[in-house]
């Protein structure tokens, strides 16, 4: 995910776009479109715009004032008129700049690859038949959301042809197994002996944050890079599982008993989550910059969703509760940590001492001391009032630090970090009690059990390590990549 000094969630895009590929090409055969059958807009047109022209011609400032997420708008046109003739594919200003070959070109060249010859027919056939929207669907329907209610995931692989990039974990509330992200999956295994005991599908190709709640069902949030995001609830314990070849399969999409509720449908990853400390209320950042926040506290059927926060220009990575559970501190691509009061839905104080990205938050026990840690390589503490005036800046991972979480019953806080290592630091002191290392690559995801006895960490090549916090000692390592082969390696970072 990180690699000189960018955004993390670029590299790990990269790979878990790749492995969808292998797994789309193995699984799909190869088949020829019939020129005889009509062309769906919704289905075939659409899709092609999405992934060559919604980048430029979004909703939101799109370029030439032609917003081509709408079919009503994208046939009103911007600064010119119409961009289609219907039964004219050569009169359509949009097969023109499609099959441009100089600047008029769209996509430009210094966005992409032009659409291929065979897509480009596609479109000029939709167009010479009329140019026709499918039945049922109304001209100012959002394309991004009726494209994704259309989307169908994959099914994880049975074996993993490369290492599976864990982006997140966390113990069980007995802590006796670990539940880790996957691709289009979670998985579960055994904390002391590494042993893989369930899959559970679910719609998200990668989850990037998960925790438990109070009734012990598990909180997660995740996406589709640039496609999707999501936060939802599962009960891992629910539902009709399968075996197969020894391990239960739970179908996390279909399966009311194991999918119990969906709090969110974004347009991009959710990244963060944090639960209140008397469990009655969660919240969530992600790529659309805004913090959301649910009451829980009248069951999943009366959920209440609280006005949501957006104040950070960039994307949040980030997010824990104050221990009273009416403020949130959030941390941000934008360089900056804030602090909010969630019932006036403003600012307390932003604390910009990182000067880069800033990947992680943590609360004191007592509200009253903030931590953050991000691309400066530099756990810092912070007064968690006022202006947040800096307290200290603790240095010591030679790399990026990616995750920051803190123990539950002591003054210590967790970090992992590109430099492959975990550390264990003295909130107090902002010393570090222990370095953890083992780990051959990036390390993304770190949890520690509610018992506050093991620590547990993940990282880019799907290796998965449990500790002792007492004394650093390794219980276990494991790769969490079901199937794979050991020999086999991920394509290297670039």
């Amino acid at each position: 995910m990180f690699h000189s000094h960018r955004c993390f969630c670029i590299l790990c895009a990269t790979l878990t776009a790749l492995l969808a590929l292998l797994l789309m090409l193995a699984a799909q055969p190869a088949h020829a479109a019939d020129p005889t059958k009509p062309v769906s807009f919704i289905n075939t047109v659409a899709p092609l715009l999405k992934e060559k022209c919604f980048g430029c011609h979004g909703a939101k400032n799109p370029k030439g004032k032609l917003d081509m997420t709408k079919y009503a708008s994208f046939r009103k046109g911007g600064t010119k008129d119409d961009p289609v003739v219907p039964g004219k594919p050569d009169d359509s200003y949009l097969i023109t700049v499609l099959t441009a070959t100089d600047k008029k070109r769209m996509p430009p060249k210094d966005s992409g690859d032009p659409l291929p010859k065979d897509k480009i027919e596609l479109i000029e056939r939709w167009i010479g038949q009329g140019a026709k929207l499918d039945a049922g669907l109304k001209p100012e329907a959002d394309l991004l959301r009726e494209l994704r209610l259309r989307w169908t995931p994959p099914p994880p692989p049975a074996a993993y042809p490369y290492p599976v990039t864990i982006t997140a974990l966390a113990f069980t509330p007995d802590n006796k197994k670990v539940v880790v992200s996957g691709h289009h999956e979670l998985t579960v295994w055994d904390a002391a002996g590494g042993k893989l005991e369930k899959r559970i599908y679910t719609r998200a190709r990668r989850a990037m944050a998960m925790v438990f709640l109070p009734d012990g069902k598990l909180a997660v949030a995740g996406g589709r890079p640039g496609e999707e995001g999501d936060v939802r609830i599962y009960d891992i314990n629910g539902g009709k599982p399968k075996n197969v070849n020894g391990v239960a399969v739970l179908d996390g999409l279909n399966d009311k008993g194991v999918m119990v509720k969906q709090l969110l449908d974004a347009d991009d990853e959710v990244l963060c989550l944090a639960l209140s400390a008397d469990g009655k209320k969660l919240a969530s950042g992600g790529c659309d910059r805004l913090v959301h926040i649910w009451d829980l506290s009248g069951g999943y059927a009366k959920v209440k969703e609280l006005p949501s926060i957006e104040n950070h220009a960039d994307w949040v990575f980030g997010i824990a509760f104050t221990p009273d559970g009416k403020r949130l501190a959030t941390a941000s691509r934008d360089k900056t940590a804030k602090l909010w009061d969630i019932a006036a839905k403003e600012s307390i104080l932003t604390f910009p001492g990182h000067q880069n990205p800033v990947y992680g938050v943590a609360i004191k026990s007592d509200g009253s001391t903030g931590y953050s840690v991000g691309e400066d390589n530099q756990l810092r503490s912070w007064k968690a009032a006022a202006e947040g005036k800096q307290i200290r800046a603790s240095g010591g991972h030679g790399k990026v630090i990616l995750k920051l979480v803190s123990h539950p019953k002591k003054p210590l806080l967790a970090t992992c970090s590109a430099d492959q290592t975990v550390r264990i630091w003295d909130a107090d002191k902002g010393s570090a009690v222990r370095t953890l290392s083992g780990h051959s690559d990036y390390v993304y995801a770190v949890a520690i059990s509610s018992d506050g006895n093991l620590i547990v960490s993940g990282g880019f090549d799907g290796e998965v390590r449990v500790w002792k916090v007492a004394d650093g000692a390794l219980v276990k390592a494991f790769n969490a990549s079901p199937g794979l082969q050991v020999a086999t390696k991920a394509p290297a970072k670039k």
